[in-house]
């Protein structure tokens, strides 16, 4: 009768040796859990602040100006052509660009349609960091029509005002059948031109004129010709990034909140998972000792049994494979509940109100997925290793 290779583990029969094994699995458990868990919230996280970051070309574009103090309201604020530089150069930034205002006067008045006059400031920018750009969005000198794209903003406080001032309200679509008489004057002289509202904007809240009209402009009104901006645009690809939000308050510059109002809750959030995936690894590796502990006592007490095994002519090689599958359903078993009670707490993060709008998938991510066969093989692998190293040293 051929022999047959007999099961080691029920020569332990301690109830201590009992407890470490069963105390092993729990902790290998919750370690893959808190692994598993964190990482699949962690991605949740960035997935929803993309989701509240809407971006043009794959990035962000945040205004910022310089934040004005008791200490320095009666200096000059505006930012100059060295921290112009400066920006461009931090790690996080991919570009800069003033809003390049106007230095000299300028009345607006509608004509009959929205009988009303007023003093306006117009301001310029490069026209990437634009998000509607229609094509007429050019002048030259000498040209009367001045194309102008107006914050989204503008247009929806002059709605609400416009009724208590007997004014008509404006849609988009009428807004640019409005005719704007332009009455641009300084120390240099005067001239007016006629405005026309080609576009809305909803990133920037000014009045914007082509760079071109600007430049002429502040040239032939006041002989400016100097940039001096007040505001900066900057282009980057996360403007959640805690390393750029740091930055700009050490450099004591006023940014757009509502446009980073996550990044300091992503940076504690994400602190928080990674804490817990940390923490996660070292408990799989405490659970993984444990049981490297309990492997070399199982091989110790049934060393006189290996030792007859291999006599006969079995393999070490053949006896770690044999070991290492022992545990392979327990394993195997740890795993999926793992993913499983992943998979419910996924579920249950997408409940909430403030990611009920997000388009999140209902299914773990690929990534998740992919640590859980990991883990396992690892395991498998540790396993059959150590059985392999206990087994030749008592040969």
């Amino acid at each position: 009768m051929a022999l047959s290779y007999k099961k080691i583990e029920p020569l332990i029969i301690s109830g201590k040796n009992i407890f470490s094994k069963w105390f092993g699995y729990f902790g290998l458990g919750i370690g893959v859990l808190l692994l598993l868990v964190s990482l699949q919230m962690f991605i949740n996280i960035q997935q929803l602040l993309k989701e509240n970051s809407p971006r043009k070309s794959g990035y962000d574009f945040i205004s910022i100006s310089k934040t004005i103090t008791n200490e320095n309201m009666g200096q000059d604020n505006r930012f100059t052509n060295a921290d112009l530089i400066n920006l461009k150069k931090q790690p996080g930034i991919d570009g800069a660009a003033p809003l390049i205002s106007n230095q000299f006067r300028v009345k607006a008045t509608a004509g009959d349609i929205v009988p009303f006059n007023t003093d306006l400031f117009l301001e310029s920018i490069d026209n990437d960091f634009i998000d509607t750009l229609p094509p007429g969005f050019t002048w030259q000198p000498g040209q009367v029509m001045v194309p102008i794209i107006l914050s989204s903003d503008f247009l929806e406080i002059y709605n609400v005002f416009a009724p208590a001032q007997g004014l008509p309200q404006l849609s988009a679509k009428t807004i640019s059948s409005v005719n704007i008489i332009l009455e641009c004057s300084g120390p240099l002289g005067m001239q007016n031109f006629k405005g026309n509202i080609i576009a809305l904007s909803d990133r920037i809240n000014s009045l914007l004129v082509p760079k071109t009209f600007m430049n002429w402009s502040n040239l032939r009104f006041s002989g400016d010709t100097a940039v001096r901006a007040s505001r900066v645009y900057i282009k980057t690809k996360d403007a959640n990034d805690p390393k750029l939000i740091s930055y700009l308050d050490q450099q004591n510059y006023h940014l757009n909140k509502d446009k980073v109002k996550f990044s300091r809750i992503k940076s504690i959030l994400q602190n928080i998972v990674s804490a817990l995936g940390v923490f996660g690894i070292l408990v799989i590796m405490l659970a993984l000792m444990l049981f490297s502990f309990y492997l070399q006592l199982m091989i110790a007490k049934s060393k006189d049994n290996l030792r007859l095994l291999l006599t006969l002519g079995y393999s070490p090689k053949w006896l770690a494979k044999s070991v290492a599958k022992t545990w392979l359903p327990v394993y195997l078993f740890i795993i999926i509940i793992a993913l499983i009670i992943t998979e419910a707490f996924h579920l249950w993060f997408l409940q909430f109100s403030f990611v009920s709008n997000a388009n999140l998938s209902y299914f773990l991510h690929w990534s998740v997925w992919l640590t859980a066969i990991l883990l396992l093989g690892l395991t498998v692998f540790i396993n059959s290793r150590l059985v392999k190293k206990e087994l030749n040293r008592i040969m």
